[in-house]
């Protein structure tokens, strides 16, 4: 089995919305963040509303894209119904084949080969900080992404960067769960697992708190810096979390990330780290017919 890796990289999406445009939107919206009730009943008069904090944010997500191909030969038997009770045999292809008579019905049978090809392609955009996923994410990737060169030195200007809960190896251990399964070959011909993708992306957030003076309360508005749309509830950073801005943290793909038991195969496979520099772009890692490569994204 070849098992390739591609190159892990790190990106943020520059707002297309500037601190202005989010300010203004989002006051547009303050009355709407004390909840409906608060409309109906007890509206507040536009004046008793005050911005109290502001704050813009990079929070991530991942986008990861896996796939499978298996190519390979299974011998199978074939039926072939014979309507004439009359018929003794049949010539095919210059054999001559007796039928099988049952009371289910007269039949020859016919030894083949199966050549057969099965592909999976699995794509998964999810929030770095809680493991949701995030399909409607993946309308960021059209946006201009900026690529990240150090992990642990990125920190725009006026922003808090929000660290990752959620690893790569989790999200590819996951995925390659799903893909990898016992197949029922007589030859294999080619069995091949690629991890096309891992993307770390960072989308803005403008955050913006009101305080309503006469009841004492507090309410967020938050704003996509990218689409503009609108969210209300959410909470302040207020300060830079502390947590793995760190390559080797956030991108450990490696031994323990492809641990694997195929359901049901009783097949386990251990990847070698691969470590991979400027003059060396792929790596084996094991002996035999099975290794570990990684390839440029």
């Amino acid at each position: 089995m070849e098992i390739t890796l591609a190159e892990e990289q790190a990106f943020f999406l520059p707002p297309t919305i500037t601190p202005e445009q989010a300010r203004e939107r989002a006051w547009d919206y303050k009355v709407g963040a004390f909840g409906t009730l608060t409309k109906l009943w007890s509206r507040p008069k536009p004046t008793e509303i005050t911005l109290s904090y502001s704050e813009m944010r990079y929070e991530p997500f991942w986008h990861v894209i896996c796939q499978t191909r298996y190519v390979y030969d299974r011998r199978r038997d074939y039926r072939l119904l014979v309507p004439g009770p009359e018929v003794e045999a049949l010539t095919i292809a210059g054999e001559r084949r007796a039928v099988v008579r049952q009371d289910s019905g007269n039949h020859i049978v016919l030894q083949a080969t199966e050549h057969c090809r099965e592909e999976e392609h699995l794509v998964r955009v999810l929030d770095a900080r809680t493991g949701e996923e995030q399909p409607e994410w993946g309308a960021y990737l059209e946006y201009p992404a900026h690529e990240i060169e150090n992990l642990e030195t990125f920190a725009p200007a006026g922003a808090f960067v929000m660290p990752p809960q959620i690893r790569a190896s989790s999200i590819v251990r996951e995925m390659l769960g799903k893909l990898l399964r016992p197949i029922q070959a007589d030859q294999m011909l080619e069995e091949m697992v690629r991890v096309d993708q891992v993307h770390l992306y960072y989308r803005p957030i403008y955050a913006f708190e009101y305080y309503w003076e006469a009841k004492e309360r507090y309410a967020i508005v938050e704003l996509d810096g990218l689409t503009g749309d609108r969210h209300e509830g959410g909470q302040m950073v207020r300060q830079q979390l502390q947590g793995m801005l760190n390559k080797e943290l956030l991108f450990d793909i490696g031994v323990d990330t492809v641990d694997l038991i195929v359901p049901g195969g009783g097949i386990a496979m251990k990847l070698a780290r691969v470590v991979v520099d400027a003059s060396k772009s792929s790596l084996d890692g094991r002996k035999g017919p099975d290794r570990l490569t990684r390839h440029e994204s």
